[in-house]
Parts: structure tokens; sequence; C-alpha cells
């Protein structure tokens, strides 16, 4: 189950208007084991907000991207090198790049699909 599962939401914003604070907060809320990854650092939910995947503790079993595509390809790029083996690329952060480079190093890869809907968190 990907509950028991720790995700990595790269595009945590402070702003609660953003798509980015209101995933992260609402797979919080459901119960789900989540760290926040936002350029711009800070906290939310009263989180710590990385500013990048290769600044956490703990190698996340999911990456979830809220990122427009070029910061998909980035985040991508990283989840390769720290050897993430599954990312999904929320509906408008996806990147043909960043996905045809995620199958090519065996990164299992869910995109144009909402993880908030097929979890039914939404």
């Amino acid at each position: 189950m990907d509950e028991d599962k720790l995700i990595a939401v790269v595009g945590v914003s402070e702003n609660p208007d953003k798509f980015g604070y209101k995933i992260f907060n609402d797979l919080l809320s459901a119960g789900f084991k989540a760290v926040a990854v936002g350029v711009r650092g800070g906290s939310v939910a009263g989180q710590t907000v990385y500013k990048s995947l290769k600044d956490l503790s703990s190698k996340p079993d999911i990456v979830l991207t809220v990122v427009p595509p070029v910061g998909t390809d980035k985040t991508v790029d990283d989840a390769i090198e720290l050897g993430i083996k599954e990312v999904w690329m929320q509906p408008g952060s996806v990147s043909e790049t960043a996905l045809k480079k995620a199958k090519a190093a065996g990164v299992k890869v869910t995109d144009r699909r909402c993880f908030m809907a097929a979890h039914g968190v939404w």
C-alpha cells in the first residue's frame, strides 16, 4: 500500500492556494508519510520543506512532482541519481524528456494521473 511508503512531494509551496501546498497538507491529513521539497525551503503544515531531494535524510519510496515540466526534469535526474524507483508526475508537471529518461533508468512512472484522486484522498 502506498500509505506505508515515504512520499516526497516536490513543489510544496507555503501558499495555501497552490496545489503543492494542498497536496502535501492533504496527504498528511489522510495519514500518508510525506516529506516536503520546495526550492524556497521553509516550512508547511509544521513540517520542514527541504530544498532538494538530495537534502532528505531518508530516501523516499515515491516522488510526486507538482512542479512545471522543467522542474520535473531536474527532479527525475535527482531521483535516478538517488536510486528512487517510483515517480508520479501530476497533471501539468509531465515532461516528455523526464518521462523517457526515467523509464530508460528503470523507474516506475505514473503520468497524467492525479495521485490524490487515484488514492481516494480527493
